[in-house]
């Protein structure tokens, strides 16, 4: 089986990248079991440190036309398409986000009806296609009325993905991924950068300034959890999907306040001296237009899991990050 996953240079990318040759199998939309003979890897940016020989790094722009049919051909039978312009950046820059995060993904879906060999496509979105007045718990069914120019280009993706499935031309699933915390490494541009902030730059001695307020909620997933997910989703037959290919994936609903409290619980009070909070009005509108919580109930019953509490999320970060280096 060969296998794409774009924005394969990217945090979940990587990551989804080393499980997948780990576990060496994905289930085709046959329902069997097949080996993975072919991981390509394609970004803006070559992923790195990858020896294996069924991995291919394929460089260069996800919305390209060209680069798209070198790396999808009829023997890709899986695609993880994460490639994506985070919700700052793409507020910021509306010709790359609507090139990357729309025409992108039609452009893929659309090279794989031109081929004709109905592969899955793992499309992830996100919470920001929520918006405006919501119920204190999220449905799955609950009206999109995204708030931001990424929102809206997730929820186009969505409504593409769902009916390019509808159609047969691909066996298509929309997992809308919580934000993710703790993600190591340095903060980037996403509006939510700061659920990873506050939490991984205290634990290394270093300030982190928080945008929004204590009382803000958010509705969080921890990366290896997202990766599970991510495989497991795939993994799924279509029919577990039912009229709609989208499901929102289980995560945990906490407030910024008790995010730090955890971290007191776990690290003792000394990371929480290095945390500030200075509010960002254009963050805030962000953040405060998506949901704290959702109802998990459909993802639960295809087998999907979350965290148990940002507790644990902040032990498996420890553990992952801190205690190996």
């Amino acid at each position: 089986m060969k296998v794409l996953v774009t924005g394969g240079a990217g945090f979940l990318g990587q990551r989804l990248a080393r499980q997948l040759l780990d576990v060496g199998q994905l289930t085709g939309s046959d329902g069997v079991r097949r080996d993975i003979d072919q991981l390509v890897l394609a970004d803006v940016v070559p992923a790195h440190d990858f020896s294996d020989a069924r991995v291919r790094v394929v460089t260069g722009d996800i919305a390209d036309a060209a680069l798209l049919r070198d790396v999808i051909d009829t023997d890709t039978r899986a695609i993880f398409h994460l490639a994506a312009i985070v919700s700052s950046h793409a507020e910021a820059d509306f010709e790359l986000g609507m090139r990357i995060n729309l025409d992108a993904p039609r452009l893929l879906l659309e090279l794989c009806r031109e081929r004709g060999h109905q592969p899955k496509v793992v499309f992830t979105s996100s919470v920001a296609v929520y918006g405006g007045d919501l119920p204190a718990v999220v449905l799955d069914t609950t009206a999109l009325n995204p708030q931001s120019s990424y929102g809206m280009q997730k929820a186009i993706g969505e409504l593409l993905l769902n009916d390019y499935s509808r159609r047969g031309f691909v066996d298509g699933r929309v997992l809308r991924l919580p934000t993710i915390s703790v993600r190591p490494g340095l903060p980037n541009k996403a509006a939510s950068s700061f659920a990873s902030g506050i939490i991984r730059e205290p634990l290394n001695g270093v300030a982190s300034i928080c945008p929004v307020a204590p009382d803000t909620r958010l509705w969080l997933l921890s990366p290896q959890r997202a990766i599970d997910a991510l495989i497991a989703g795939h993994d799924l037959p279509g029919s577990a999907f039912g009229a709609s290919r989208t499901v929102n994936l289980p995560g945990v609903s906490v407030s910024v306040a008790g995010m730090l409290a955890a971290l007191e619980t776990v690290a003792g009070a000394a990371p929480l001296a290095h945390v500030t909070f200075a509010p960002d009005p254009a963050v805030e509108r962000i953040i405060r237009s998506w949901p704290g919580c959702w109802d998990v109930t459909r993802a639960q019953a295809m087998g999907l899991v979350g965290d148990t509490d940002f507790e644990a999320i902040v032990r498996a970060y420890i553990a992952a990050e801190l205690t190996t280096n």
